[in-house]
């Protein structure tokens, strides 16, 4: 059965692959972007492109209009769109957090609810409905120097399992995707999105919070890679309530399951630079 993809944030990495992966299984896709332009390399393949900003509410509407009027369903949603706020917690803004969690945590629920007629109507014609949302497998085990990130994940897994009860009764199942390190611009974008004022205490370890930003792609696998077996997994009649893939994506929590706490901060604080550090005794 063919049915109707909607993916954010598809001008590069996962978002992209994933609306590649799921054209290529034979469905009708939706590639979304806040900037349209970044989406040419996709519409040259034959996927349907749509402007939406995720943290603009006439933006979603347009583009959940759109789809209502073309196809009048949506079989699967997949929040995709994010981005990494790299910095110490105490060396960001009000304005850094906000938007951290605007993008990560608000606007996900943001593009659900503008679409709950479409997934609706998608169980009416098909019997049911999957909603993905792409969180991160250091929403599971925060790191250092990227707390609004790791924060904004842990926070949409939460409402995922909550959406998940909450949305069952209507047929639309919930799945929460949790990459570890997949290979995609993410690093250079949060580097360019990097916190570190004059006077932080963190300057002695700049170079360790500037490879914060791009630790996800140390060793990181291709997209492509990634996101085949998530595909077939949300097209399946019973897709799984938490997909894991990449790298990292088994190790990470099994640290987090199985070291005290004080062990793992301390590993990471060696990682990181921190026990470089020393404040006044």
């Amino acid at each position: 059965m063919q049915k109707v993809v909607l993916i954010t944030g598809c001008s590069s990495g996962i978002g992209a692959a994933m609306a590649q992966e799921f054209q290529r299984s034979g469905h009708i896709v939706y590639a979304s972007a806040r900037r349209v332009q970044t989406l040419e390399a996709l519409a040259a393949q034959g996927i349907r492109t749509l402007a939406l900003d995720v943290n603009d509410d006439a933006s979603i509407a347009a583009a959940m209009a759109q789809v209502q009027s073309e196809q009048g369903r949506i079989d699967v949603l997949v929040n995709n769109a994010g981005f990494s706020q790299v910095g110490a917690v105490v060396d960001l803004s009000r304005d850094d957090l906000r938007q951290q969690y605007e993008t990560n945590v608000i606007a996900p629920v943001a593009v659900t609810r503008a679409a709950l007629a479409l997934l609706r109507a998608a169980v009416a014609a098909n019997g049911q409905a999957v909603l993905a949302n792409v969180g991160s497998i250091v929403g599971v085990m925060t790191t250092p120097f990227a707390g609004a990130y790791c924060s904004s994940k842990a926070a949409l897994h939460s409402l995922s399992d909550a959406l998940r009860m909450e949305l069952a009764p209507f047929g639309i199942r919930v799945v929460t995707i949790q990459p570890g390190g997949v290979r995609s611009s993410f690093g250079n974008h949060a580097e360019a999105a990097l916190r570190l004022p004059e006077g932080s205490l963190y300057l002695p370890v700049e170079k360790s919070v500037h490879a914060r930003a791009q630790a996800g792609q140390r060793g990181a696998v291709a997209a492509e890679v990634f996101v085949a077996p998530v595909v077939q997994a949300l097209l399946s009649n019973a897709p799984p309530i938490v997909i894991r893939g990449g790298t990292s994506s088994v190790r990470l929590p099994l640290l987090k399951k199985l070291l005290p706490t004080a062990t793992l901060d301390a590993k990471l604080s060696r990682m990181f630079g921190l026990d470089r550090l020393s404040g006044p005794r």
